[in-house]
This record gives C-alpha cells, sequence and structure tokens, in this order.
C-alpha cells in the first residue's frame, strides 16, 4: 500500500503535436476512491489528460504513474485502468451480455466465473433483463450503462470517463448522474472524470480540476472552486459571475462601481488594483431605499423556472442578480451584497508586458512586428527592451489588414461596464484589451498600438 495514497500521480507532463502545446507542464494527485473531475473548454487538454493516463497517447514530457508503478511508456492494456468513452464503442455485432464479457474472454476466465462477474455488472448499472438484447435496440442512456458495465466488470483500479453522459438527453442525464455516483460509491475505485459541464462537475466530484489552455488553473472541492476561484477564467466559467475591477483601500474594505464596501478579505495591501467577484444570487434586490449600498434601474427581467435573472445597471456598471422576487424593467431598485459574499482576487496583471528590441529611436520590435514610439535617447540599436501596453490601449480593427498585426479572439470577460478580452496574435502571444466594442469569440481582428499607448523600458 502506498504511503501518500495517491493512486494516479501526475508529475510535470507535457504533449507538443507538432508546434501545438495541448499540456503544458501538468503536476496532478489523485487519492483512491477519490471522484476527480477534469472540467474546462473545448481545446483545453482534458481530454488529452485523460488519453495519456490511459495511454491511449503518450506524454512527450514528465512522467506518469499508477499505484506507485511508473506506466508512462506502458501501453494501455497493461495498465489498471478502463475507460468510457462518449460514443460508447459497443461492438454492434455482439449481444448485451458478450459485450460486457468481452474483456473477461480475451482473459480465458472461467465460463461460470465469468458469468457471474457479468450478472452482477449487470445488475450494478440497473440493466439485468437486458443480457441477451441486440445492442443496437437499446437507448442512448442504456448502451452508455452497457459500456460503464464493460468497464468495471473487469473490476480496474481506475475508471476514466471521457465526458460519458454528453450524447444523453437533459433529463437521462441528470439520472446518470446520480448513478454514477451512487456506483462510483458502491465500487470503491477512483473515478477520473471528463467534462465541459460545469454543472456536472459540481454535482459528482469530490475533486474538481479547471484547465485552460493546456494548464490548471485550480484544483479543489466543488464549494472552494465556486466561492473562492484563484482567477478570471475560474470565476467566470463556473457559474454566473459579477466580476468588476476593484481597489483594495486596505484589509476589509474594497471600492468598486465608485462606492466602498466591507469584506472579509486581508492581505492584499493598501490602494491595490484587484479583481471583484459577486455570485448573481449573492446581491439582494429590493425597492429602492435608503438601505441600498447601490442604487439602479432593471434593464432585463427573464425567468428561469425556480428564480428571475436580471440585469440592474448602476452608476455606469451592469449587475447580474438572481432573485426569487421579480421586478418590472425599467423599475428603480436597491441592491445589498454581505461582506462574506464578496470575493477578492489579485489581478494576474495590470498592462500588457512584450519582449521586444530597438529599431532605432522611434520604432520598437514586439510580437514580430514594428511599432512607432516616442522617442527613446541615448540607446543602441537592437537592445534588447520591454514593452508596456495598458490594456485600453490597444485598439483592435474588423479588417485584419488595416493591423500592424492580426490574431483571434480565445477569451471574452465582461467586466460590469466594458469587455477584457484575450486576443491570440498570430506571434502565438496572448494580447490583452480592454474595450467596449462587441466581438465574438473565434472573430479574427487586426491589431494596432498608438505610438502613444507604448512604453518602452530599457532592460
Amino acid at each position: 500500500m502506498q504511503e501518500n495514497n495517491y493512486i494516479i500521480e501526475v508529475q510535470k507532463v507535457s504533449k507538443f503535436f507538432d508546434d501545438k502545446t495541448a499540456l503544458d507542464n501538468v503536476s496532478l494527485n489523485v487519492k483512491k476512491g477519490e471522484f476527480v473531475t477534469i472540467l474546462g473548454p473545448s481545446g483545453c487538454g482534458k481530454t488529452t489528460l485523460l488519453r495519456l493516463i490511459a495511454g491511449f497517447q503518450t506524454a512527450s514530457e514528465g512522467e506518469i504513474r499508477i499505484a506507485g508503478k511508473e506506466i508512462t511508456q506502458t501501453p494501455p492494456h497493461k495498465r489498471p485502468v478502463n475507460t468510457v468513452f462518449q460514443k460508447y464503442a459497443l461492438f454492434p455485432h455482439l449481444n448485451v451480455y458478450d459485450n460486457i464479457a468481452f474483456g473477461l474472454k480475451l482473459k480465458k476466465m472461467p465460463k461460470d466465473m465469468m458469468e457471474r462477474k457479468v450478472k452482477a455488472a449487470l445488475k450494478m448499472v440497473g440493466m439485468t433483463d437486458y443480457e441477451y438484447r441486440d445492442v443496437d435496440t437499446l437507448s442512448g442512456g442504456q448502451q452508455q450503462r452497457v459500456a460503464i458495465a464493460r468497464a468495471i466488470v473487469n473490476e480496474p483500479e481506475v475508471l476514466l470517463l471521457d465526458e460519458p453522459l454528453a450524447a444523453l438527453d437533459l433529463k437521462m442525464r441528470k439520472d446518470m448522474q446520480m448513478e454514477l455516483k451512487d456506483m462510483h460509491k458502491t465500487l470503491g475505485i477512483t473515478f477520473v472524470y471528463v467534462t465541459h459541464d460545469q454543472e456536472e462537475a459540481l454535482t459528482l466530484s469530490d475533486t474538481i480540476v479547471v484547465m485552460s489552455e493546456g494548464k490548471i488553473q485550480q484544483i479543489g472541492v466543488p464549494t472552494d472552486i465556486y466561492n473562492e476561484p484563484v482567477n478570471s477564467f475560474v470565476a467566470d466559467f463556473i457559474g454566473e459571475s459579477n466580476i468588476l475591477n476593484g481597489v483594495m483601500i486596505h484589509d476589509k474594505l474594497v471600492r468598486f462601481c465608485d462606492t466602498e464596501f466591507e469584506c472579509v478579505d486581508e492581505g492584499f495591501g493598501n490602494f491595490v488594483p484587484v479583481d471583484v467577484v459577486i455570485r448573481p444570487e449573492d446581491l439582494y434586490i429590493f425597492p429602492v431605499s435608503d438601505a441600498a449600498q447601490l442604487s439602479g434601474r432593471v434593464q432585463s427581467s427573464v425567468f428561469k423556472g425556480v428564480h428571475y435573472e436580471m440585469t440592474v445597471l448602476c452608476n455606469g456598471y451592469e449587475f447580474l442578480v438572481q432573485d426569487y422576487h421579480h421586478f418590472e424593467v425599467g423599475t428603480e431598485v436597491g441592491l445589498i451584497v454581505k461582506p462574506f459574499d464578496i470575493h477578492i482576487m489579485r489581478k494576474e496583471r495590470l498592462f500588457n508586458t512584450f519582449e521586444g528590441k530597438l529599431i532605432d529611436e522611434t520604432h520598437v520590435e514586439f510580437l514580430g512586428s514594428t511599432f512607432e514610439c516616442r522617442p527613446v535617447h541615448g540607446v543602441a540599436f537592437s537592445t534588447p527592451v520591454t514593452v508596456e501596453v495598458d490594456f485600453d490601449r490597444v485598439i483592435l480593427l474588423d479588417n485584419e489588414e488595416d493591423g500592424v498585426l492580426t490574431g483571434e479572439v480565445k477569451f471574452i470577460l465582461y467586466k460590469g461596464n466594458h469587455y477584457h478580452l484575450t486576443i491570440l496574435s498570430d506571434w502565438d502571444e496572448d494580447v490583452f484589451v480592454d474595450t467596449l466594442d462587441v466581438w465574438d469569440d473565434g472573430d479574427r481582428v487586426g491589431i494596432s498600438v498608438p505610438l502613444d499607448g507604448i512604453r518602452v523600458i530599457v532592460n
């Protein structure tokens, strides 16, 4: 038995596909018997990480251990894991029983033992009366149960599940979530589950691993991931959030939306720029009164079944509010937020920073392009420099050809009164932009920076 009780250890693992980095120096430890969900948007690297653990792909760098044994190069069939795929991968020419028994037959297991194991697996997934049915006569949910039974009948130490419920309708998905949770408790084995569905992750998991762009952003229990996000990506990706720029005046006092609020956060320093996160359900809304911390007007109101979702404009900032009480569009309302419902995050950056070099007194090269800048005197040409550009000084252009360089919108964060965009430049480096303009994920843009928006720092 392992002293550290980790069944899976992923240590500094990277995966490259030609010049594309799918996983970037990822480390993850999974405890024996844990239900761990790897969560993130499409292309974040979550399925690649699962496939590396399963053995269907090989790590470019780093090491993977299962049950204390180094298995980085070990083929899939020699690993103590089984995988359930989104597309089930059942054999259409075999009935339910033979699909489940397939792996046991390869092991040449005695027939009576095999029958006991298959029937136990069928019972586990609620398919006892279906053993001789053709799999193509089953519904999607039933096929998924057969796929899970086929995986658990081999009694793996680890069960890997790659978006296994994505093809099911909403009601079936909810039902299967509960059944998976029960199966995990009954089996007592380790589940590693991949999904892009935040609600699914919060419902199922002991631990959630949030990924973006091939990196792990945060690891924690569902309540911590939801209530204490470490950065804007996690706060925005997990559920709805109001994320605004703020200034930490001092411990337990923050200013945002031109108003000071008591909070419970400490240790940020005095007059430090921060990001403020408030969940929509944590804002109290009521008819406007002197008790309100913020006053505003309802801009929109939509009934969501359990609550109303309203947008309220206060001091030029939009707040998303979820409440059981309904306020019509145009109504003047007050808002209150309690100190422990205000979550403060350190800003990841205050401006763009690029490495570059001086071309001449009035031109600097960065992001693979040459920009005009204010005169830099007394410095030799080709000298390495650092270039700083404020977010709101980057200009995005509809016509790519009008920009000094080009890029693609890959992340959009609404900050209450403006958008904060991440643009992947064609130089393969991120450019961060504050703008009032509305852009869509995936838009191609031209990028320009005026000369007075460029600060050249000689290294």
